[in-house]
């Protein structure tokens, strides 16, 4: 079964996420929560295109106010942050490993 994948933009409306196709003019729907977006776009483009919804695939693109998406994107960058540190931690600790057991330091030790 071929799949067809589209960009979908939800946009807070009230208490609603409003959902929308921009490839496909005339597909719209509504969520209650971002979580229910994927759901709800497969099963309206599915529905204009008369496909079984497993044969759609979507990308959700949430449309924040700019204040939310400037938060979100602080949040994000201080856990790729995070990450990266992490791994240089590692790294380094991998490093000590190897130069304690280079010379002669035991595993206990």
């Amino acid at each position: 079964m071929s799949e067809h994948r589209y960009r979908v933009v939800a946009e807070r409306s009230g208490d609603w996420w409003a959902i929308s196709v921009p490839d496909l003019p005339g597909v719209f729907s509504q969520a209650r929560r971002l979580d229910q977006v994927d759901a709800m776009a497969r099963e309206a483009i599915a529905l204009m295109l008369d496909v079984d919804e497993t044969a759609v695939a979507v990308t959700i693109d949430p449309t924040l106010p700019p204040r939310t998406a400037a938060a979100v994107s602080e949040a994000l960058s201080r856990r790729q942050a995070r990450r990266d540190a992490e791994a240089r931690e590692q790294e380094a600790l991998r490093q000590a490993a190897g130069a304690l057991a280079a010379d002669g330091f035991t595993q206990r030790e």
